[in-house]
């Protein structure tokens, strides 16, 4: 079995995140960048299939040269292989260009499961697993709890919902979002990081996948974010002093606010 885990690197989301001002795009370049926490679980439940089954575990990122520090930190948590999609043209791509790149990069490693995370911390739109999947014909089993395999033909997960779970069952090559609640990653050991710088890293350009320039970044962008600003400060709330007619003022005010 060949499972081609999706990892991205993005801000780390525990600091200061802002956009470029002359392109509003995210500042990567200021920014302390980390491997997308949810890829972290695929990356892990990838590892833990392979475990199970046999086969091989091969990371895909699309991203600028930095995205290379990502990759092998993904690799020292025991990955055999890694595919980095880097292009200039590649810069102020929107989602919808950007599940055509990875779709592409995808297809010549002819995977058995594709894993990525549910989402990542830099976009929170949820929309990838369904795009490439999509764009490669196959099923899309997204917001996995758990996943289980059958003979290597047959995947079964556990989808979470606000209510419980779901049973949904599909045949391979077949993708698969996880949501942190599936596994607990493991840590990289010495022996893995070591072995990480040495493990194979295949570079592709947009030529490589059959994609041109233009149908990708700003040019061949779906979306457009016009301007930015800052959040603005939070304002002092309302007090009200307890006394006789505290309980009238905070019932006038719940219900000038909608929520009485």
């Amino acid at each position: 079995m060949k499972i081609v885990v999706l990892v991205k690197q993005v801000p780390d989301s525990g600091a200061d995140r802002n956009l470029r001002s002359d392109d509003n795009t995210v500042d990567r370049a200021s920014a302390s960048n980390v491997i997308n926490e949810m890829d972290e679980y695929a990356i892990e439940e990838a590892l833990r299939l392979q475990e199970a089954h046999g086969g091989e575990v091969v990371v895909l990122t699309v991203g600028p040269d930095r995205a290379t520090e990502s990759i092998r930190k993904a690799l020292s948590m025991g990955p055999d292989s890694a595919v980095h999609v880097v292009d200039d043209a590649l810069h102020g791509s929107c989602a919808v260009a950007t599940s055509k790149v990875l779709a592409a990069a995808i297809a010549q490693q002819q995977a058995d499961l594709v894993i990525c995370g549910a989402e990542s911390t830099d976009g929170r739109v949820q929309v990838m697993p369904h795009m490439i999947a999509e764009r490669l014909g196959i099923a899309a089993l997204t917001g996995a709890r758990k996943v289980t395999i059958e003979k290597g033909t047959s995947v079964t997960i556990e989808r979470q919902t606000d209510e419980g779970y779901e049973v949904v069952t599909a045949s391979t090559p077949a993708l698969i979002s996880v949501w942190d609640t599936i596994n607990d990653p493991r840590y990289p050991s010495f022996k893995g990081i070591m072995a990480a710088k040495k493990k194979p890293l295949q570079t592709l350009s947009l030529g490589d996948l059959g994609i041109a320039a233009g149908e990708v970044g700003f040019e061949g962008a779906t979306s457009t974010v016009v301007e930015h600003s800052k959040r603005p400060p939070r304002q002092a709330g309302n007090k009200i002093d307890a006394g006789d007619d505290g309980g009238s003022k905070l019932v006038e005010y719940l219900a000038s606010e909608k929520f009485v």
